[in-house]
């Protein structure tokens, strides 16, 4: 783990025990409850290290004199939702999301239900290397843990009062990815009067993402047999659909799916989607056609939402599966398969149908290790390439090449009307990056 970056684009991460440690748990709540007051809630998902970590949380938070709410094993939409109703200072998730069982990770919201901002996860961040001595509570102001026992439950229930529609008639498959939505997903999905057939639901510390979920659904559709699924990711804050016919419905289809139905029930206003520098060109032609603007942000769906709340948008998210609905706080996988499963109910269509609001286009990757990536911003021969190559596609491509905000790398991407367009005209860029920055 880097010694001058602690966050990353989704909070700490590292492998659980050897990066990620009790200690810096421990010294990282010590840090952030600093200059705080109030309470922190703690939920984590279903790794084996995860009640370490947040044992460590809980010690180092208290010590500071804050009293601390654990919630169990929950989605992350819940801790976000019960910081917020609790009025608590933080909400804390230990999950490392869509990573392996052996990586873990914690992220930080704020009293707001939504994900802290780069320059309050700096504050935090400079305290936790600056080491320096703090004044630690003592006698009756040391915090003290306690339970929330129906944690799940009111989460759930917030969920099925939110719901704009019963889903009895309805038939879903759901892939819970040994995570942190096994109890909840089911249990809502049955609440609103669908009928589920759950998968991934015995976890066991250490399956977590193994071959299953968000990151893996051909998984699901090896189940489907024909029925609309969902899956949810290690933490259950993405949310990835399959239709009638197993094919992948992601962020982007979804964000297109719903952005159309609300516009057509006049709840889309303005007429503005948020999206981030990776969604497809289908989905932003799809927008254009119905006349919808898109507003772009960098990778991460913080700067999603921070683009939300300054222009009022309705609606945002990547196309990873992070979805940021009306209430503008946070990715919830759950409740975006319900604003799925709801357009189904209230439409009557189905999912192979609705998908083809947008039609993807291929879309190529290549990262290329260089010697400094800060350099790219002045690598002329690149850009000169990129122009040209932009020139070549016209309408029909799109080409994104940026540094790497954590390793040595420049990633290229091109999407294009054909699969060999695309390779070809990503492969030229990647060379003279080579040659250029190499």
């Amino acid at each position: 783990m880097s010694v001058t970056r602690l966050f990353g684009t989704d909070g700490v991460r590292g492998r659980a025990n050897e990066d990620l440690t009790p200690e810096l748990a421990l010294d990282l709540a010590r840090a952030a409850g600093e200059d705080v007051d109030g309470s922190v809630v703690i939920g984590r998902d279903t790794r084996r290290s995860g009640s370490m970590l947040a044992a460590a949380l809980h010690a180092g938070f208290n010590s500071m004199g804050l009293n601390t709410i654990d919630v169990g094993i929950v989605p992350a939409g819940a801790v976000s939702r019960i910081a917020r109703d609790t009025g608590s200072c933080f909400g804390v998730v230990v999950s490392a999301s869509h990573n392996p069982a052996l990586d873990n990770g914690i992220k930080f919201f704020g009293e707001d239900g939504s994900k802290l901002s780069d320059d309050r996860e700096g504050e935090i961040e400079e305290r936790y290397w600056a080491k320096a001595s703090r004044k630690q509570a003592d006698g009756a102001t040391v915090g003290i843990r306690s339970c929330m026992g129906d944690a799940l439950e009111r989460y759930v229930n917030c969920l099925v009062a939110d719901s704009l529609h019963s889903l009895h008639g309805l038939n879903f498959v759901l892939d819970c990815a040994q995570g942190a939505a096994f109890k909840a997903a089911p249990e809502v999905f049955n609440r609103l009067g669908a009928s589920v057939d759950a998968h991934n639901t015995c976890p066991d510390g250490m399956n977590i993402n193994d071959g299953c979920g968000a990151t893996h659904p051909e998984y699901l559709a090896s189940v489907s047999d024909g029925r609309v699924g969902f899956a949810f990711d290690g933490d259950a804050d993405r949310c990835v659909a399959i239709d009638e016919d197993g094919a992948t419905v992601d962020g982007d289809a979804i964000m297109a799916i719903l952005a159309r139905h609300m516009k057509e029930s006049g709840r889309l206003t303005p007429p503005l989607v948020v999206a981030t520098v990776m969604s497809n060109l289908g989905f932003r032609k799809a927008m254009a056609e119905l006349d919808i603007k898109v507003k772009e942000t960098l990778v991460g769906d913080r700067y999603v939402l921070e683009e939300m709340r300054a222009t009022g948008a309705m609606l945002g998210g990547e196309q990873s599966g992070h979805v940021i609905l009306e209430d503008r706080t946070t990715g919830d996988g759950l409740r975006t398969a319900l604003r799925i499963a709801e357009v189904l109910a209230e439409s009557g269509r189905e999912l192979r149908d609705l998908r083809t609001v947008m039609t993807r286009y291929p879309q190529v990757q290549q990262n290329i290790l260089v010697s400094d990536r800060d350099d790219l911003g002045t690598a002329d021969d690149v850009w000169r390439a990129v122009r040209a190559a932009e020139a070549q596609l016209g309408d029909e491509g799109r080409i994104l090449v940026r540094a790497s905000g954590t390793e040595p790398l420049v990633r290229v991407m091109v999407e294009a009307a054909t699969e060999n367009s695309a390779n070809r005209t990503a492969s030229e860029i990647a060379k003279a990056v080579q040659v250029s920055l190499g």
